[in-house]
């Protein structure tokens, strides 16, 4: 593993898991957001990661050392929660209601959010404990020459 490469693994995590971060704000934002521009209620997003690709040179120098080493993750995709349902409260009185006098809310569940605002703030703050600690190995790799 090369040297700035353990950076880029924990730079990489730090930036994925603040965009999922910043997507979770969104879905708590938007919780009782009950008409977007396309007329529906606000539809939960969710973040899904997967490992960076490599390059065909990397592929093929890592198959030569026959060594497993990381590349880091990346956002793949943002997708809207389809499979949960949007929430139903009667409210004849709300200005989105519809004949029956219910309104649509949307699918995002606090104590959902928070939990995966959690699982993604522990991830981020495991990420930027491992650069720390590459820094420190560094800088103290650095110091032995002196």
């Amino acid at each position: 593993m090369g040297l700035f490469q353990a950076f880029n693994i924990s730079a990489s995590g730090m930036t994925a898991e603040r965009f999922r971060i910043d997507t979770i704000a969104e879905n708590i934002a938007n919780v009782n957001t009950t008409r977007t521009e396309d007329g529906t209620p606000y539809r939960r997003k969710i973040v899904t990661f997967a490992e960076k690709s490599v390059t065909p040179f990397t592929t093929y120098y890592e198959s030569a050392r026959a060594r497993a080493v990381g590349n880091g993750v990346k956002v793949t995709s943002v997708k809207e929660d389809t499979e949960t349902d949007f929430k139903m409260e009667y409210d004849p009185s709300h200005p989105d209601a519809d004949e029956n006098g219910y309104v649509y809310y949307p699918n995002v569940n606090t104590v959902t959010e928070m939990t995966n605002l959690i699982d993604a703030t522990r991830a981020y703050e495991a990420n930027t404990t491992a650069f720390e600690a590459t820094k420190s190995m560094v800088q103290a790799a650095l110091n032995i020459g002196k």
